[in-house]
């Protein structure tokens, strides 16, 4: 038997110890969209009587890394989409929870949601806007005034959005959203498998009072100088200052060889800026040396706050689900995935997302190529869709592959 070199045996022990640190995540919800997913998705009956209820396709769309790499996408335009699945139930008590999922939007979005929500309860037939949910997160885009990443938390019977502003991706390629939150209430939340941002829930939303506050009953000292500039007492106005006019008549002007006196009147200079008017006069300030800085008062224990060390705990945990409103559809969700382990979900992007990545970037650039090549083309086939009804949004020409639900 050949005998292992000592940084072969260590790679193969890094190897090793990879497969088994994945191999002991805990996967609560996976979701790639393969076949038989129809009978784990339930959509929604929201909206149907009044019939503003979307459907979805099971699709790759137009431009892809892998034609087998299908999700679930909107359609058709105008109207609201909920679809929800079920898992086994848990509690992240003790647990580290990552939820992630990707999303493409193929339309040029308009104002519409691309985001998801975990729920403890759900009536899935009837899910829709106001079904309370446990966590809402992804991107949300309406204008040029919408442009965020939702990470929004349910926290005794209030909804909270995270204080932080997080510009969510607008191309209409793919992109893995990821949130990462753990026991010691501190989070993380990813696109495309970078860190986009990370602090502490207790600081990033308001679930909690202020640990601490400004004590109600201080107040400024008397001899407290907060004036950080003082008026140079060396500073004095010049003599005759005011006395400086801002205009003076124009020295090189002359009287028109054809003025009239009598017709037009005594004649006078025009005037011009006076170079040596200086303006206002304005006394020279100083640092101020008594100045102690602004003053502010002291913090102190907030009666109030009361610290909830399950603050992080979002339990029990049964359901996913997609509740949208879209003003233009197509918007393709895939590869959800909710663990207890951030490597896990990390190495699960990679295997979906990320291998394909280049070549969805490749055909969708050639896409974008033909339409920009014929405009009046792709403007007329705008103005069928809109003549043909939202049954036509999207053809079989179109999404040769692809399977409605």
């Amino acid at each position: 038997m050949a005998i292992l070199g000592q940084s072969q045996l260590l790679l193969f022990l890094l190897i090793a110890c990879t497969c088994i640190c994945l191999s002991c995540a805990e996967v609560f919800f996976e979701e790639r969209f393969e076949d038989g997913w129809e009978t784990r998705w339930v959509i929604s009956d929201w909206k149907k009587s009044e019939d503003l209820n979307g459907k979805w396709i099971h699709t790759a769309g137009k431009w892809h890394g892998d034609p087998a790499d299908k999700g679930i996408q909107t359609t058709p335009d105008s109207r609201f989409y909920a679809i929800s699945a079920e898992f086994p139930e848990f509690s992240n008590r003790g647990k580290i929870l990552v939820l992630q999922f990707s999303v493409k939007h193929e339309q040029k979005i308009e104002c519409g949601g691309g985001y998801v929500k975990l729920f403890n309860v759900l009536d899935q037939k009837t899910f829709g806007g106001d079904s309370p949910y446990s966590i809402m997160f992804g991107p949300d885009i309406c204008g040029i005034g919408t442009n965020k990443i939702h990470a929004i938390l349910h926290y005794k019977g209030q909804n909270h959005q995270i204080k932080k502003s997080l510009d969510c991706e607008i191309d209409k390629l793919t992109h893995v959203y990821t949130l990462i939150i753990k026991p010691d209430a501190s989070y993380s939340i990813l696109v495309d498998n970078k860190e986009k941002d990370s602090g502490s829930i207790y600081s990033d939303w308001d679930l909690l009072p202020p640990r601490e506050i400004k004590d109600p009953n201080a107040a400024k000292p008397e001899d407290w100088d907060d004036q950080e500039y003082i008026p140079d007492p060396e500073s004095k106005k010049p003599e005759g200052h005011d006395l400086i006019p801002k205009e003076i008549p124009d020295p090189n002007a002359e009287k028109p060889e054809d003025w009239d006196e009598e017709e037009d009147g005594e004649w006078s200079a025009p005037t011009i800026p006076n170079p040596d008017y200086k303006g206002p006069w304005k006394q020279k300030k100083i640092k101020n040396p008594n100045f102690k800085g602004k003053w502010t008062a002291p913090l102190i224990d907030n009666p109030e706050f009361q610290d909830d060390p399950d603050i992080y705990v979002f339990g029990p945990l049964k359901y996913f689900g997609i509740e949208l409103w879209q003003v233009k559809a197509g918007s393709i969700f895939d590869n959800i995935l909710i663990t207890d382990d951030p490597d896990y979900a990390k190495s699960f992007a990679e295997e979906t997302w990320g291998k394909n990545k280049e070549a969805e970037k490749e055909m969708f650039e050639k896409e974008d190529q033909k339409t920009a090549e014929q405009p009046d083309i792709d403007n007329d086939l705008e103005d069928d869709e809109d003549e043909g009804g939202d049954d036509d949004a999207y053809d079989d020409e179109e999404y040769p592959d692809h399977d409605e639900l």
